[in-house]
């Protein structure tokens, strides 16, 4: 390349760099804009809401009339029943639906069409399920507004993300792996489980974590199949009433005493711990399993 031929190309690398050094800063300053709302809004929730946190407030039922007294414990145990029951119905039968889709199925139309399907479906609002919930479960099923409908809703919700997930890591996973299994004598069950399973397990826990995680911070469904927003009692079985985590916290806020506010924010701090510890299993899991398999 002569003298004259690179001449042509300096401009052109200069501007480049301008560009790339403009868009560098631009997405800069969109990061930290993002960090510093959502620092301001961490500040606001623990001023308003650390004082409150108190044995009473994790033991006493919820109260309207005395909010000093007031408690969370029918939600926090009313998440707990959603959150146990939707996690025993999604995970199996996503990472199953996972599994026989990348290991199973033939990648043909039909096969690329449900995949598709499944991918549109993680995108769907919230509030398109609760309806779904509201009609098939509620009315259809004839199970009311109890614990087992709004369990089966979120499950219905958080599928497609754990179906997604969990194919994301089986795919990752070697096809050396795969056929030096086969190679030796195994069957594809017994690859899929000895193998390809602990290689994807990582990828899997930490995506079926961040969906119940997902699932935990949603009102919308329940508000639709009709969760109650002050119960004072905590679910003994499937068909009992209940209400959960966002729903109390939605009840409150929109009281205008200013009590129920602080309320309110600490039962954001109490979400939000155990949103932060799930994500923190997830990360742990999967450092464990990479050192496992180093």
């Amino acid at each position: 390349m002569n003298g004259s031929t690179a001449s042509l190309f300096r401009p052109r690398l200069a501007r480049r760099r301008k560009i790339a050094g403009f868009w560098s800063a631009a997405f800069l300053a969109t990061s930290c804009m993002g960090t510093l709302v959502l620092i301001i809004l961490m500040y606001r929730v623990l001023s308003e809401g650390w004082s409150w946190l108190t044995t009473t407030f994790i033991t006493n039922f919820p109260s309207v009339l005395f909010p000093e007294k007031a408690g969370i414990k029918s939600a926090l145990y009313g998440s707990i029943w959603i959150i146990s029951l939707t996690a025993f119905i999604s995970i199996p039968l996503g990472v199953g639906a996972a599994i026989y889709l990348e290991e199973y199925a033939a990648n043909n139309r039909l096969t690329r069409f449900i995949k598709l399907n499944i991918a549109n479906l993680a995108g769907v609002p919230s509030i398109v399920y609760g309806i779904l919930g509201l009609a098939i479960f509620v009315r259809t099923l004839a199970l009311g507004r109890s614990v087992i409908a709004g369990a089966l809703t979120l499950s219905l919700l958080i599928l497609p993300v754990i179906v997604i997930a969990s194919r994301e890591a089986l795919t990752a996973v070697p096809n050396s792996i795969r056929m030096a299994a086969f190679a030796l004598g195994a069957s594809r069950w017994q690859t899929i489980r000895a193998h390809i399973l602990p290689a994807a397990l990582p990828g899997i826990l930490t995506g079926v974590i961040l969906a119940i995680s997902r699932a935990i911070g949603e009102a919308a469904p329940l508000l639709m199949i009709g969760a109650l927003t002050y119960v004072a009692f905590v679910p003994e079985g499937l068909t009992d009433s209940f209400t959960a985590l966002p729903m109390q916290i939605y009840d409150w806020v929109s009281r205008p005493q200013e009590q129920f506010h602080h309320l309110a924010a600490a039962g954001i701090i109490i979400l939000l711990s155990i949103l932060l510890f799930l994500n923190a299993i997830a990360v742990g899991l999967r450092t464990w399993q990479h050192r496992k398999r180093a």
